[in-house]
């Protein structure tokens, strides 16, 4: 039986003619930017086509708004948690479950619109033009993108403030990673680095997984993948620092030491590449840690990397507790103002969530 053609297909059955085919420049088939611009329009009043970012004028685009923001975000949850020493956690399950929702929601919605405005690029122009040349990785859609990304940042830091009204341990390593984070957006979108959409993509990816199993779970869901999702926050960083010290040394080794061997000419600003190295490389030790301490333990003595890995997992210095563990004690030891305490908390129950 001879096959039948395309255009005979589509003529037998009209319905398959508007059924969206993916292209290069469609990936998903339909074109997802007119729809986002329309929806961007009527929350702002204007399209996101007609967005510019413009430092000391756009909302939250000055080290000044981003430092305030920052620290009100510590002052809140070291606050926070002193207003509920003595109180009941509250339950806020539905509150808890729309913010699990609607942050899954947000990160799938931005990472289909970067996977839409990229793809025709690395394809028809190649991974090193996307991420080096200002044309390829900073376009006018992009910096809308980077920019709403950014802001979400500041959204994810309600995360903090479920975990103190419901008295679970604020870590080290989930204050450090929020705050860090926005400070993190906040730099690569001042310094206008291209390759910014490899680790922003890779992150969406990531939170549409994260925010996903916490919102199954939340719903009293069982889920068995939850290791996985600091394996894949692991490799996610290992993947981002793999292109920003690739972009860092093409800009660095082509504008002052030229003799060495680069690939060209690289985008960015150089305060924004040494945040990025100094940053991401910093997640990494502390997921590895965390990762081990979490999954890998052994019954092996203290080492140094042990220290890395409880420091990770360690609740936030908590001023009352400190008081209290420096209070001189007769009965303890038998003498005065002799008693000694280590202020260790046993972290095997300890749950780091990340943005």
């Amino acid at each position: 039986m001879a096959s039948l053609s395309s255009a005979s297909l589509f003529e037998q059955f009209p319905i398959l003619s508007k059924i969206p085919v993916p292209t290069v420049d469609r990936p998903f088939g339909v074109h997802l930017w007119p729809i986002f611009n329309k929806a961007f329009e009527l929350i702002v009043g204007y399209p996101a086509d007609d967005f510019k970012f413009q430092p000391g004028a756009t909302p939250m685009s000055t080290i000044k708004h981003t430092g305030i923001f920052i620290a009100v975000y510590y002052a809140i949850i070291f606050g926070g948690r002193e207003l509920m020493r003595n109180r009941e956690p509250f339950k806020l399950q539905t509150l808890f479950l729309i913010h699990n929702f609607y942050l899954t929601a947000i990160s799938a919605i931005l990472l289909a619109l970067f996977v839409e405005e990229l793809f025709p690029t690395v394809v028809r122009k190649g991974i090193f033009y996307a991420i080096c040349e200002r044309d390829g990785g900073w376009t006018q859609p992009l910096v809308v993108l980077y920019y709403l990304n950014y802001l979400t940042k500041y959204l994810e830091l309600l995360d903090t403030c479920f975990l103190f009204l419901k008295k679970k341990p604020l870590t080290f390593l989930h204050c450090y990673h929020h705050g860090a984070t926005a400070l993190l957006c906040y730099t690569q979108l001042i310094g206008s680095t291209s390759v910014s959409w490899v680790v922003i993509t890779l992150n969406l990816m990531v939170h549409v997984v994260m925010y996903w199993y916490y919102f199954q779970s939340a719903r009293g869901i069982k889920i068995w993948w939850k290791e996985w999702i600091t394996r894949l926050q692991i490799t996610q960083f290992v993947i981002d620092l793999g292109f920003v010290y690739f972009a860092s040394y093409t800009y660095f080794t082509s504008t002052y030491f030229k003799w060495m061997p680069n690939s060209g000419q690289c985008a960015g600003e150089e305060f924004a590449a040494f945040s990025g190295l100094i940053i991401l490389s910093s997640y990494l030790v502390l997921f590895i840690s965390f990762y081990l301490a979490t999954y890998k333990k052994d019954g092996k003595r203290p080492s140094g990397r042990k220290a890395v890995r409880r420091m990770s997992q360690a609740p936030l210095p908590d001023a009352h507790q400190m008081l209290h563990a420096r209070a001189p004690s007769a009965t303890a030891n038998g003498t005065n103002g002799s008693a000694k305490s280590t202020g260790t908390k046993s972290n095997s129950s300890v749950r780091s969530r990340k943005a």
